[in-house]
């Protein structure tokens, strides 16, 4: 449509403007994109928060996953083009004379652009993270505390804000978002995070629920996937756009495509509700030594190390159904080795130094 060309056009001069005025800022905002990227949750923010807070930890765990779900079905609808691919195509350029947009490793995503999957990640963990801390200082009912609570709120969200500008001018910056898509992203994060603020109920499911939900999302998803396909809607059509349009063959990763994102956030569900409702969880986390600052210290070091050795472990791309499979398993074994594996044996370990000091 004439509107929709419009705001694309109007996208890609912001795009040439961020890349020729604020080329100086171009590693922060690559670390920047890097922030906002949705596996940093189940790889840094979840480890962190999990053993300080479960409820919290929970929480972050069901609203990336659903929240990264809602952006699939969300980027199916709505059909949304990525600035490094749509000026080579579109026609509304005089003379086939499209912009030059420059393009880095991690832009050529192959999914559909609208809403942005980075800011939308980035703003609904960031929210559950930013309430989580306030709700600790809002009970404080004394004068002096309520002015404290008040510096807080402001200071808290004031941070919030920065990183979430911050990645959004990234992934606009890249070419990989035009600047409606991430300003849809941030706030559609932000409704799944507030959304789960009233839903008590994820604190207390069983394996059979989360077994239950996670095969709705997988049969909604490729139900729908399916029902298009029938209809010759193509809904994987910004893949071979991708493959292109890419500036560098090798920038291109399966690891970026809707259905690799699908599984792994499924695989990431199921192994918090396998851990989560594991005697090894039982035993450790709601254990004496659970409220130990020292246990949950320990937990945190011990997960955060083991699951950047995690990083290491490359995945085969040359069969795609094998990928997903162990994408799944991978995803999975991310949230078990918080959860229960890693407080287990340091458990074991804190009971059997008791038992040798006894």
């Amino acid at each position: 449509s004439i509107k929709m060309d419009l705001l694309h056009s109007n996208g890609v001069l912001i795009i040439q403007h961020l890349q020729r005025d604020y080329r100086a800022y171009q590693d922060f905002l690559n670390f920047m994109s890097h922030v906002g990227d949705p596996r940093n949750i189940f790889s840094i923010y979840f480890p962190l928060w999990f053993q300080l807070n479960q409820v919290v930890g929970t929480k972050m765990i069901w609203v990336a996953v659903i929240g990264d779900w809602f952006n699939l079905i969300f980027k199916w609808i709505l059909f949304g083009h990525r600035p490094y691919w749509w000026v080579q195509e579109t026609m509304i350029y005089p003379n086939q004379s499209s912009p030059c947009l420059e393009q880095f490793p991690i832009t050529c995503e192959t999914g559909p652009g609208s809403p942005s999957g980075h800011a939308m990640g980035s703003s609904c963990v960031w929210y559950v993270m930013v309430t989580a801390a306030l709700s600790y200082t809002v009970r404080w009912k004394d004068k002096l505390a309520v002015t404290l609570h008040r510096l807080t709120w402001s200071f808290l969200w004031s941070i919030f804000w920065i990183i979430q500008i911050s990645v959004c001018i990234s992934r606009v910056f890249i070419a990989t978002h035009f600047p409606h898509q991430v300003i849809l992203g941030v706030f559609a994060g932000i409704l799944v995070a507030e959304a789960f603020e009233h839903t008590p109920a994820i604190q207390t499911a069983s394996l059979r629920m989360y077994i239950k939900t996670n095969l709705f999302l997988f049969i909604f998803a490729f139900g729908f996937y399916l029902s298009l396909k029938l209809l010759d809607i193509d809904l994987l059509w910004s893949v071979p756009k991708a493959k292109k349009w890419c500036a560098n063959p090798d920038w291109i990763n399966i690891d970026t495509t809707p259905f690799a994102g699908l599984v792994r956030n499924l695989g990431a569900l199921f192994g918090l509700g396998l851990g989560i409702n594991s005697e090894m969880f039982i035993m450790s986390c709601k254990g004496k030594n659970s409220c130990k600052l020292s246990f949950r210290l320990l937990c945190i070091a011990a997960s955060l190390a083991t699951l950047q050795l995690y990083n290491f472990v490359k995945i085969p791309t040359h069969t795609e159904y094998l990928f997903y499979f162990l994408s799944f398993c991978k995803s999975a074994a991310m949230p078990l080795t918080v959860v229960a594996l890693v407080p287990y044996c340091v458990h074991s370990l804190m009971r059997t130094t008791e038992k040798k000091l006894n």
